[in-house]
């Protein structure tokens, strides 16, 4: 597949949606109208804003692979906090997470693997331990100086098969 055409089929279902919604987004501030932001994973089964019954421009929302609270994480709470009117942050790991499934070591040695290029120098930030983890990311956001006492934050778990959430920390 060539680079022009690799993109077709996504240009075309744009052209539908922009079609559609061109008028519902015009004017959109981006300021977080729930006051919500959502740290999550990138796990497709995952949609953060119908999962707590909300809509585009609800949630400000951050997905990486395990859902963890990284530096960049950080860095988009603190924005969201203080520019975008985010007064509460839910971390959001889900069951059946593939970060959970390998250690750091097994990960590289696949993708080395799948590759053909040493993939030793990568961090993939596995979750040995979903709980531990999650009460670690709670204490990161709410002991960072930029953030501490200004929202409230919680940490759930999403289970995939049922859609629920049940909060852990």
């Amino acid at each position: 597949m060539s680079t022009s055409t690799a993109f077709e089929d996504l240009l075309r279902a744009n052209e539908e949606y922009a079609s559609t919604h061109a008028e519902e987004l015009q004017g959109f501030d981006g300021v977080a109208h729930a006051g919500v932001a959502i740290v999550t994973c990138m796990d497709s089964r995952i949609e953060p804003l119908q999962m707590l019954g909300l809509t585009h421009g609800d949630a400000k929302i951050f997905r990486n692979p395990g859902g963890r609270v990284t530096d960049a994480a950080l860095e988009a709470l603190v924005l969201g906090v203080h520019l975008l009117g985010v007064e509460r942050i839910l971390v959001v790991p889900h069951t059946r997470c593939a970060m959970t499934t390998k250690s750091e070591n097994e990960l590289r040695e696949t993708i080395s693997e799948l590759t053909g290029i040493d993939a030793w120098f990568q961090r993939f930030h596995v979750v040995p331990d979903q709980q531990a983890a999650l009460a670690e990311d709670v204490h990161r956001v709410t002991s960072h100086p930029l953030i501490q006492g200004r929202v409230e934050v919680g940490g759930f778990l999403y289970d995939v098969d049922t859609g629920r959430l049940t909060q852990l920390v």
